[in-house]
């Protein structure tokens, strides 16, 4: 006697489990209900001078959030995003405050600086087998000394440096369409996200990203270069965090070199809110711009509730640490 067996087809509900694509949906329909509800709070929030102030708060968390995003899908983590971006930003200043060079060379600066950054940080954890959390605590530390020693401990100002202060507070889409005054800063923030998309998609360093976080020892026994593979993720992660550097700088036309600290956080947070697992395989960059988007909405409402900032410190502690209890409950269920 045989017998035979069929999979039963999986429902709807299951295949969006399986995919992770729930996630993205619960995070979205979060981000609803926060809107709703500080908009009941305060006739205040959904104005449109608030709505343009969490956009432009979301360009700088957005973007570090992207480059979170690679490192931890890979199935590692990176603490000095935060620091990383305001040594990016201090560097920027010495190119063009100091040394009084083109505003274009300063914007390559930024942007190299964090490559080579990240490339470090990438060096340590792929070559010296560093953990990644220990490599980028140390290195957290160094750009944050050498923020302060390169500037001298003092903020770096931009204010000879005509246009700089566009990147980020200009609009272009204002130019065109005065009625939508959206931030260049929210402008870059798509665009960035856009090609880190099509990057995790599409190419070849996408898929190994992927592959790396699945199972990396699967992919280094098929013949494949794990360790220069790794170093390009973080090197490609430093440099989106090289353009938030320039957006924030842009953002206060000045390098802050005591700045920086607490933006990882949000960042990891924003990621692992996104679907993103911490244990790496899984992520997208749409479910971290809706992650950042929810963190800088609950921030802008506190305020706007006037709600002490040591409360909204307490309430952005309780969120990472609710979002990486949701992170390890999807990883027990998979």
């Amino acid at each position: 006697m045989t017998t035979t067996t069929t999979n039963a087809p999986k429902s709807p509900l299951a295949r969006l489990i399986a995919t992770g694509a729930h996630q993205k949906l619960l995070a979205f329909a979060s981000l609803i209900l926060l809107l709703i509800g500080f908009s009941i709070a305060s006739p205040n929030f959904m104005q449109m001078s608030n709505m343009i102030a969490i956009l432009q708060a979301t360009s700088v968390n957005g973007v570090l959030a992207v480059a979170v995003t690679l490192v931890i899908i890979t199935g590692g983590i990176d603490l000095s995003v935060g620091t990383m971006m305001t040594f990016c930003a201090v560097i920027t200043g010495v190119v063009l405050t100091y040394l009084g060079l083109p505003l274009l060379l300063g914007v390559v600066a930024a942007i190299g600086t964090g490559a080579l950054a990240g490339l470090c940080s990438g060096t340590f954890v792929a070559k010296m087998k560093i953990p990644p959390f220990i490599a980028t605590l140390g290195m957290m530390l160094i750009l944050k000394g050498l923020s302060l020693v390169i500037s001298g401990t003092r903020p770096i100002y931009f204010n000879d440096t005509p246009g700089f202060s566009e990147i980020s507070r200009g609009s272009i889409i204002g130019d065109l369409l005065p009625f939508l005054p959206i931030p260049n800063g929210v402008l870059i923030l798509f665009l960035v996200a856009a090609a880190a998309s099509y990057i995790l998609g599409r190419t070849v360093l996408g898929r190994y990203c992927f592959a790396l976080g699945s199972n990396e020892e699967a992919v280094r026994l098929s013949g494949v270069n794990t360790d220069r593979w790794k170093m390009a993720i973080y090197a490609l992660s430093g440099a989106i965090v090289g353009i938030a550097g320039l957006l924030i700088a842009s953002r206060l036309n000045s390098a802050q070199p005591a700045l920086g600290l607490g933006y990882e956080l949000e960042a990891i947070a924003a990621v692992v809110i996104g679907g993103t697992s911490l244990s790496g395989g899984r992520g997208t960059i749409i479910g971290s711009l809706i992650g950042a988007l929810i963190m800088a909405v609950l921030t802008n409402g506190l305020r706007v509730l006037s709600v002490a900032q040591e409360w909204q410190t307490v309430v952005t502690g309780s969120i990472i640490i609710l979002a990486v209890y949701a992170d390890m409950i999807r990883r027990k269920r998979a």
